[in-house]
């Protein structure tokens, strides 16, 4: 550490790798823990998996919400910060797909809807997954190659496809009611 004192890509390479190592644990948790109560039951409840997959999205989101407001007007756009967001966005959207198991199809209209436990996942995503399944893998590669951008133009510009490949999956997948 003492060769790093003074040289400020250094520190704010090693400042990020510590971020990331921080993050890390959390994320596989929520990734990984149902999955480790499934050892002991077949299957995991649909409930958990419901709110297992509302974690990963609202961290996609909080990500998301993040970069968005760098790229705003009177925003400041910390390079290093956006692309460690977008990184875990594509990360997350990789593993996404696979937190809707057919079980967790439980849509029902004019049902009273609790907004933690409860699905609001269209039952079109099931009837036709490959399209959400490509979506989300399409989403992943935007996200990754928006982090990897060289020009602030293009940086720009993937985030906002970014932001039109979430919309659009909302838009045929998620129920308003």
């Amino acid at each position: 550490m003492a060769a790093m004192r003074g040289h400020k890509p250094l520190r704010a390479i090693a400042a990020r790798a510590f971020r990331l190592r921080a993050m890390l644990p959390a994320l596989l948790l929520s990734a990984l823990g149902p999955i480790a109560l499934a050892q002991n039951e077949a299957i995991p409840p649909p409930k958990d998996t419901i709110f297992a997959r509302k974690i990963v999205m609202a961290t996609i989101d909080m990500n998301m919400d993040e970069v968005e407001t760098m790229l705003a007007p009177g925003g400041k756009l910390n390079d290093a910060d956006a692309r460690e967001h977008l990184d875990a966005i594509s990360v997350l959207l990789m593993a996404f797909p696979h937190l809707f198991p057919p079980g967790t199809n439980q849509w029902k209209p004019g049902a009273d809807r609790d907004p933690a436990l409860d699905t609001f996942a269209s039952p079109e995503l099931w009837t036709t997954f490959p399209d959400f399944y490509k979506r989300a893998g399409s989403a992943s590669n935007i996200a990754f190659e928006a982090s990897r951008a060289k020009r602030v133009n293009d940086f720009k510009s993937l985030v906002a496809e970014l932001r039109g490949a979430c919309n659009s999956c909302h838009a045929s997948y998620l129920k308003t009611e």
